[in-house]
Order: structure tokens, then C-alpha cells, then sequence
């Protein structure tokens, strides 16, 4: 079964974030939980958190033993931009932008990796 959590409007580019999220990826939830509690980056706290929701939804709704689970996937999606200006000479404006992401984790209690499942539906 799959169960997923969200995070939305988080305040990382998604670019800054899909490394850890691809590393991740296809892993038991244990193993995934360390790599972004260890990882020095401000995504490694933001998935983390995500992940652990994702472990709850599993654990409370839908009563799936936590060392069954992997993370079937970890998606980073792009939200949207605030656009704020910053003041330069002679009376101008620069533009700055400030990106936003949406993080998804897919979690599952299947055996089989996602690897071995990519390779079936080929």
C-alpha cells in the first residue's frame, strides 16, 4: 500500500533539493531518515520532516509496520516564485527572485525495489 505526504510551499529552490531527494529514493525508511538528518544541507531538514509524516500517515492511517517501509519515490516540484526588487543607483531596481517547492513521499510496504519494478514494466 502507498501512502504519501506533502509539503508545499517551502522556502529552498527545488534544484537545491532533488540531489537529496534522489538519494533517497528506494531505500527503507530508516536508512532515508539518516542520510537527510546527517545531510548539511537546509533540504536534508525540510525532507526529513516530510518523510517523517509520510512514516506517520503509514504507521496511524493506514496501520503499516514502520521497518516494512521504503520510499518508493521523493518528488520535488517547483512552486511558485515571490518576486521582491532590490534598490540600485540612480533610482533602479533589480529583480530578485525567491523560489519556492512542493515536496511529495511516496512511501510503500511492498518488497520489491523500484528498480526491479521499473525493469518490469519495460
Amino acid at each position: 500500500m502507498e501512502v504519501k505526504a506533502k509539503s508545499k510551499y517551502v522556502r529552498v529552490s527545488s534544484s537545491k533539493m532533488r540531489t537529496l531527494a534522489q538519494a533517497i529514493q528506494g531505500r527503507p525508511v530508516a536508512e532515508a531518515m539518516q542520510i537527510a538528518q546527517f545531510s548539511p544541507r537546509k533540504a536534508g531538514l525540510l525532507i526529513g520532516r516530510t518523510l517523517k509524516s509520510a512514516v506517520a500517515n503509514a504507521e496511524n492511517n493506514a496501520k503499516i509496520p514502520v521497518d516494512r517501509l521504503r520510499v518508493k519515490e521523493a518528488v520535488i516540484q517547483i512552486g511558485p516564485t515571490l518576486k521582491r526588487s532590490w534598490p540600485r543607483a540612480r533610482g533602479m531596481a533589480s529583480p530578485i527572485k525567491k523560489h519556492t517547492s512542493h515536496i511529495v513521499i511516496t512511501v510503500t510496504d511492498d518488497v520489491a525495489s523500484p528498480s526491479r519494478q521499473a525493469a518490469g514494466k519495460e
